[in-house]
């Protein structure tokens, strides 16, 4: 019997990668049998919705190979890319029930649940899971995550703990427990799970990063951005050569004649945050150029102090240095502008306000700009998981629509805007976003309202940043920009904060949004009246 060749293998792979199944599992039947062939030929099943030959075939890999890696986790990593998550839902479940006592199968269903916002069910699976292996170290420190989904802080917590007393040399467990402290707002305990779990793992980039966050929730900002630079050893984060970074520079610094380069990072709200340091490295003589994506480009071009902006699809332009948007604080934190550039430091553009003024309404009433989603992202389970928190269902706001002289503007893009279709009962919002382009536009409708009330989103930074009030509606849990315990905020002085109580209750959010627009106890403006 002849064996399968190496380039016929290849092949199968490479198709299988492509999202090319049947023409895969076309390739892999005519191979003779063996491991590696049945292997790749359940994953070309699976793709195709073949969920018992998958299944059965992934269950005799497994049972001939119980310590080794199960290979439905590599069917996971063929089909999620090409978003075939109801397949690779239909097969686990399949091998779950097949081999139910492998808790194997439970890990990975309920981890598949649980990147897909399906709590409830992800902490079912793991249940079962824990109950053939109460100190199960992968098991527990999902159910941990499903707790921390919940707000249930101190299950989790106690859970963690419980497998410690199994597994003290567990770095990812010390992590996750220092990850749900600081989501608790009790960041010195979390800051003290991270050294146990740097202490195992003290070069681990992924935990140095989060330690990094939490050093940055208590406002420890120094530490923090030195220990964020960790952040450049994770795979594919620095795609210029860390020998051309911007250092630290002195008080005393010329950049005159040299050029600096600033590279997306982040997300909008991130960039826009950190255009504050701009205008400082120009002003310390730097011919600066910024690559960040169109939506932004108008933005940046108005604050005078570029020479260039540009997306990544162009070659960035030669220069002395370059510096991820995020290394700016460190890198300007021993200069005089350290602090950045005070608000307003952007701009809407004259002739688009005068523009978008029809679009709002007229009147005394006081115009609020609203916005209740963030960026939902399914194809990130972290960045999901996180939108799920911080984003509020419009219909928690309906206690809005009863309020006199208030007039309700969306900002709203993306898929919360759809909420639209059900309003709550009597609520009117003048919606101008579907004319909307880009960030510009969004800037000069901002200019015309009184507030901005904003989930964590890219908004409220564009609205901080041009000086107009926002009312930030905070989840529990929240982002260390916002640091811990405030309601105000260092980055944007006519900034307010309104944070849950309690994880994922919007009700007391809600009222006190309320009596502070009936009461017109606004944050302060750092801009002129509007037009």
């Amino acid at each position: 019997m002849s064996v399968p060749t190496d380039t016929a293998l290849a092949h199968a792979l490479d198709l299988l990668r492509r999202g090319q199944f049947a023409h895969a599992r076309a390739v892999l039947e005519v191979c003779p049998p063996g491991p590696r062939v049945e292997i790749l030929l359940a994953h070309a099943h699976a793709g195709c919705n073949r969920v018992h030959e998958a299944a059965r075939l992934l269950c005799r890999q497994a049972h001939a190979n119980p310590g080794a890696r199960h290979p439905a986790r590599d069917m996971l990593d063929l089909l999620l890319p090409h978003d075939r998550v109801e397949e690779a839902e239909a097969v686990l479940r399949a091998v779950r029930q097949r081999a139910g006592r492998d808790i194997r199968t439970h890990d990975m269903l309920g981890e598949l649940l649980l990147q897909r916002g399906r709590t409830a069910e992800a902490q079912a699976v793991l249940a079962d899971g824990l109950s053939l292996s109460p100190a199960q170290l992968t098991t527990g420190n999902l159910m941990a995550v499903c707790f921390m989904e919940q707000g249930e802080f101190a299950a989790g917590h106690d859970l963690l703990r419980y497998i410690l007393n199994h597994h003290p040399d567990s770095a990812m467990t010390h992590a996750n427990l220092a990850h749900l402290l600081a989501a608790w707002n009790r960041t010195d305990a979390a800051l003290e799970a991270h050294g146990r779990a740097l202490a195992l793992r003290p070069d681990d980039p992924q935990l140095r990063m989060n330690h990094a966050l939490t050093l940055l929730k208590t406002g420890r900002m120094d530490e923090g951005w030195d220990e964020y630079e960790w952040r450049h050893r994770l795979p594919g984060r620095l795609r210029l050569p860390s020998a051309g970074l911007l250092p630290v520079l002195e008080p005393d610094a010329d950049l005159r004649g040299r050029s600096v380069l600033i590279t997306r990072e982040g997300g909008l709200g991130d960039m826009l945050m950190m255009l504050r340091f701009v205008p400082v490295l120009a002003d310390m003589g730097a011919r600066v150029y910024v690559q960040a994506p169109l939506t932004l480009h108008g933005l940046i071009r108005r604050m005078g102090c570029v020479r260039r902006v540009f997306d990544d699809r162009r070659p960035p332009p030669a220069h002395d240095w370059h510096c991820p948007f995020l290394s700016l604080p460190r890198a300007l934190r021993r200069t005089a502008g350290h602090a950045g550039r005070s608000v307003p430091y952007l701009r809407a553009e004259p002739a688009l306000v005068q523009y978008w003024a029809p679009f709002l309404p007229t009147g005394n009433g006081l115009r609020v700009g609203l916005v209740w989603g963030g960026a939902s992202r399914p194809d990130v389970p972290a960045a999901h998981a996180m939108d799920r928190r911080r984003s509020i269902p419009l219909r928690a706001l309906a206690p809005l629509a009863g309020m006199a002289a208030v007039n309700l503007v969306s900002l709203q893009m993306g898929t919360y805007a759809t909420q639209m279709r059900d309003m709550p009962a009597g609520m009117r919002l003048y919606d101008p976003m579907e004319s909307v382009r880009d960030m510009d536009d969004t800037a000069a409708l901002i200019a015309g309202l009184d507030v901005v009330v904003s989930v964590d989103t890219a908004i409220a930074h564009l609205a901080g940043a041009m000086g107009c009030p926002v009312i930030l509606l905070d989840r529990f849990d929240n982002c260390w920009r916002w640091l811990s315990g405030r309601t105000d905020s260092p980055w944007y002085p006519n900034l307010r904060i309104i944070r849950q109580l309690r994880a994922g209750q919007w009700d007391d959010v809600v009222r006190r949004l309320c009596s502070m627009l009936a009461a017109r106890d606004l944050p302060p403006s750092a801009t002129t009246a509007r037009p």
